[in-house]
């Protein structure tokens, strides 16, 4: 019976890794993605529609033309594959430091990033940072890899069910478990790294200074508190990690920001 359990697994990671290599990220690394990209564009306008409805959106002119400039010139560099259209951008009024942008062509800037992100090129790498996501399509890639561990687990439970494997609702919530820890958390992980360094190129390419993006994680890390969990259970690298990433990388951006033509005047 172990024997046969083993062969399952087996075959079920090869199949998912056979599956992964077929697409590749802007970074070089092997993708999962099931979901087209009118798909994910379609789900990304009705996401942002229903927040509009939800939320509270600002009507101040400072800090809407404030926005609208920085994300004016991160957009211009992302490439015509990914959105060949006019970018929608509402700013939020809410405490949240954060920000987001969705497949389709649109993004969302929260009041409280403005009181962390001291100037344009600050609100830049967040927005940079977050358009990364679009671009690396990590939507279409947790969505995708969650359906595949949904379906794994499942599996799992019937074979466990069919030898009649003692305690085998624990050992699947211990699965669960290490799942989560084990792959969805360094998964995330994966992504937040992978957007910073594609922002990072983001926002020197727009004319931005890159290492105002090692500001922004300092800041980022103050306004916390401390308030943040182990990295080992955190969806998000550390503020340290994300800097030392960020300046093992900021030569070849100060070269592009040294060669843009785009010289960005964007205030608060």
């Amino acid at each position: 019976m172990k024997k046969r359990f083993l062969q399952s697994l087996v075959i079920a990671a090869t199949t998912a890794t056979l599956v992964a290599a077929c697409a590749t990220s802007p970074t070089g690394r092997s993708q999962l993605k099931l979901y087209s990209k009118n798909q994910l564009a379609d789900m990304g306008t009705q996401a942002f529609d229903s927040m509009k409805t939800e939320q509270k959106v600002s009507k101040t002119p400072v800090e809407n033309e404030f926005v609208t400039c920085v994300a004016s010139y991160i957009t211009k560099h992302v490439p015509k594959e990914v959105f060949d259209g006019t970018w929608e951008l509402v700013v939020f009024e809410d405490e949240q430091v954060n920000a987001f942008a969705l497949p389709g062509g649109k993004i969302g800037v929260y009041t409280g990033l403005l009181n962390v992100a001291e100037n344009q090129h600050q609100l830049a790498a967040v927005i940079g940072h977050e358009v990364g996501h679009v671009i690396a399509e990590h939507g279409n890639e947790r969505m995708s890899n969650s359906a595949l561990i949904g379906i794994g687990l499942e599996a799992t439970n019937q074979i466990l069910q069919s030898n009649e494997v003692g305690s085998s609702n624990m050992i699947m919530a211990a699965i669960g478990v290490g799942v989560q820890v084990g792959v969805q958390l360094p998964f995330s992980r994966t992504h937040e790294s992978e957007a910073d360094l594609i922002g990072l190129d983001l926002m020197a390419r727009a004319g931005f200074d890159p290492r105002q993006s090692v500001n922004l994680w300092q800041n980022m890390d103050k306004a916390s508190g401390g308030n943040r969990p182990l990295e080992f259970m955190s969806t998000h690298p550390s503020p340290n990690t994300r800097i030392k990433d960020l300046q093992a990388n900021m030569a070849k951006a100060q070269q592009l920001a040294s060669s843009t033509n785009d010289k960005p005047n964007c205030h608060k």
